[in-house]
């Protein structure tokens, strides 16, 4: 098998460094190594060969190259996904890293973005013109996949979550032909990219609705962890009448000496006297061991939290949707807290409400538009000493177990993994059977398959009666040599 792959991995490679602009590295070439890095230090995979894309063209060519030779295809943006699923084991990676071009319209208030760009390379570029992106909490995130998939972020109550301001896409399809979608053009697949993530297509641009929004008042407290549970409540307190412009963003983060705190990371993004208003109320729910909140820019917000994705580490995730903070759920999450295996560990809950809990749930693929809680164990450590992780995947196991009574059905599938079986078969909630058709019929063949879907999705699965009948193609079926 393995040299069977490899045949094909070098064939590939050969057609694609006389066609392509940009570089082809297999595991034989210097810089493999390099590409190999993405945040989680802990993935092992080792792809057969990467095609480091500079154009769409070379997008094409890549996909066009893996079906000819049967090679699987997986793509890489910015490398955040914790699974590591941009690096498909002797396969072709699509790298979109070198593709970071931005173009701000800021009299329409649109940027267009190519698909290897950051979160923060967005908001640095929008800056000037008085303007901001929605995004995600870190700015190292890769912009494609965070939209694909969802996105939460601070901005989410305010305006919707990041997939809600895709306006148009650029996307080579699984038989190499370039299309763009919108809601007048390809709409089904406009529908599917937002919300069922990288399952479609490679998306080699995005367009998207930027805000006017020069500062917010922000920060973050930090409070003792004997005041946790009561903070918390606090917490849980505050958000049954927090306003659209009011995100708070909380969890467990650990002090110089590795001690867990509790934190509370808020976000205010109207009339600045009423927010620091409400900031002062929040600082009043514990005896804040800091408090550093006032008036900033959105990339020093989203900076904030660099120093909790550290590249490189060894992270694994477990995520749950909470209805609500229940007295029973923070004692879960407090006890979780008290018992971390690694200072680098992360609990984290972010309020879904406002703006994205009012958009209707069949207007985009995301499965879930009803208020709650995203709640995510992020479980860190520094491979020293023969630590092969065991004991830190127990620990988030254990306590997404703890968890699951109280959780909602499925889960933010961004965030979930492989073996996530259960919780990815209700991810995408009454939306489920329109997304698993209009992938039958865009990739037939499951070429793509970035974001987690259900195992049954190509073959023993029902087809709605308006669905068009099933079709059966070789994984190694032909495409045109030049995509359109």
């Amino acid at each position: 098998m393995w040299d069977m792959v490899s045949t094909a991995g070098m064939d590939a490679a050969r057609q694609l460094r006389d066609q392509m602009q940009g570089a082809v590295l297999s595991p034989a070439d210097s810089g493999y190594g390099a590409a190999l890095q993405i945040w989680n230090g802990a993935i092992e995979h080792r792809p057969a060969l990467f095609a480091r894309c500079e154009t769409p063209r070379d997008v094409q060519l890549a996909v066009q190259a893996a079906r000819r030779y049967g090679v699987a295809l997986s793509v890489r943006g910015g490398g955040h996904d914790w699974a590591g699923r941009a690096l498909r084991p002797d396969g072709l990676v699509i790298d979109l890293s070198p593709m970071r071009s931005i173009e701000i319209d800021a009299k329409a208030k649109v940027a267009r973005v190519e698909g290897g760009v950051l979160a923060a390379d967005l908001i640095e570029a929008a800056a000037p013109h008085g303007l901001v992106a929605v995004t995600g909490a870190v700015g190292t995130v890769g912009l494609a996949g965070l939209t694909l998939g969802g996105g939460y972020g601070p901005l989410c109550a305010k305006y919707g979550l990041a997939l809600d301001h895709l306006v148009a896409a650029e996307v080579v399809l699984a038989d190499g032909r370039m299309v763009e979608a919108d809601a007048t053009r390809n709409t089904d697949l406009f529908w599917a990219l937002r919300g069922g993530g990288g399952n479609f297509g490679v998306v080699t641009a995005m367009y998207l609705r930027l805000h006017a929004l020069r500062e917010v008042v922000a920060g973050l407290i930090l409070f003792p962890w004997f005041e946790a549970e009561t903070v918390l409540r606090g917490y849980a307190e505050a958000a049954g009448w927090a306003p659209d412009e009011l995100s708070v963003i909380s969890g467990v983060v650990s002090d110089t000496s590795g001690n867990p705190l509790l934190f509370l990371a808020p976000c205010w993004s109207g009339e600045a006297r009423r927010g620091e208003q409400i900031m002062a109320g929040l600082c009043r729910l514990g005896t804040p061991l800091a408090a550093d909140i006032g008036p900033r820019s959105y990339a020093s917000l989203l900076g904030m939290f660099d120093g909790q994705v550290v590249p490189g580490r060894h992270y694994t995730v477990q995520s749950r949707w909470l209805p609500g903070l229940t007295p029973p759920v923070i004692s879960s999450i407090v006890a979780a807290g008290s018992t971390r295996t690694s200072p680098y560990t992360t609990i984290i809950l972010q309020h879904f409400h406002g703006a994205a809990a009012r958009v209707p749930l069949g207007n985009t693929a995301f499965g879930l538009r009803q208020e709650h809680f995203l709640c995510d164990v992020i479980a860190g450590w520094e491979p020293a000493g023969g630590d092969n992780g065991s004991a830190h995947r127990g620990w988030a196991r254990t306590i997404s177990q703890s968890l699951a009574a109280a959780a909602l059905p499925g889960g933010y599938p961004s965030q979930l993994g492989p073996d996530h079986h259960e919780q990815i078969a209700r991810a995408y909630g009454s939306n489920l059977v329109r997304l698993l058709d209009i992938k039958r019929r865009l990739d037939p063949d499951g070429v793509f398959c970035a974001t987690p879907l259900p195992r049954q999705t190509a073959e023993n699965m029902p087809l709605p009666a308006w669905a068009p009948a099933r079709t059966t193609r070789s994984p190694r079926s032909a495409v045109p040599e030049h995509g359109r």
